[in-house]
């Protein structure tokens, strides 16, 4: 934080990006889990899907998905266990360190991610993509880059 910063208010312009940021981020959210119902699915199972689908043999690591996830430990076990419930992934025994476990995506689980993807992008498209020029992303994405850089810094996860 910069020196003598700390301490002053947000300017109009500031806390109008600062308050445009919050909104866009939980209004799509929001938007997007409304879309994944359907499917009987919260954004944080499609997250979890999309990460154990583009991994290696379709599994990860939990402590590596957990990152992945930005979820703590003990709330990704819970997740899994619900989506393991449902039949969609799986727990295996780390061979290699007995304390470790992987999240395995299922037969089920890679079928209900292809079923699901083809939605998800184009809900990601209707209330997000199509709504910004492409110059506009591109602004976005370097304006932002900054700021997940140092969060993860932050957290450890760079």
């Amino acid at each position: 934080m910069e020196k003598g910063k700390s301490d002053e208010w947000l300017t109009r312009d500031e806390q109008q990006a600062w308050r445009t940021y919050l909104d866009v981020g939980t209004l799509l959210l929001n938007q997007l889990g409304r879309d994944l119902e359907p499917f009987d699915l919260t954004i944080n199972d499609y997250e979890i899907l999309v990460n154990l689908s583009e991994s290696p043999q379709r599994r990860m690591r939990m402590s590596d998905l957990a990152r992945a996830t930005l979820q703590s430990k003990s709330r990704l076990s819970h997740q899994i266990g619900r989506m393991e419930k449902a039949g969609l992934v799986r727990r295996e025994n780390c061979e290699s360190d007995r304390r470790g476990l992987f999240a395995v995506l299922t037969e089920d689980g890679w079928e209900t991610m292809r079923k699901v993807a083809p939605h998800h992008v184009a809900a990601v498209r209707e209330h997000f993509i199509d709504l910004l020029p492409t110059e506009d992303q591109t602004a976005l994405r370097t304006a932002l880059a900054p700021v997940v850089e140092h969060l993860r810094a932050e957290r450890g996860t760079a």
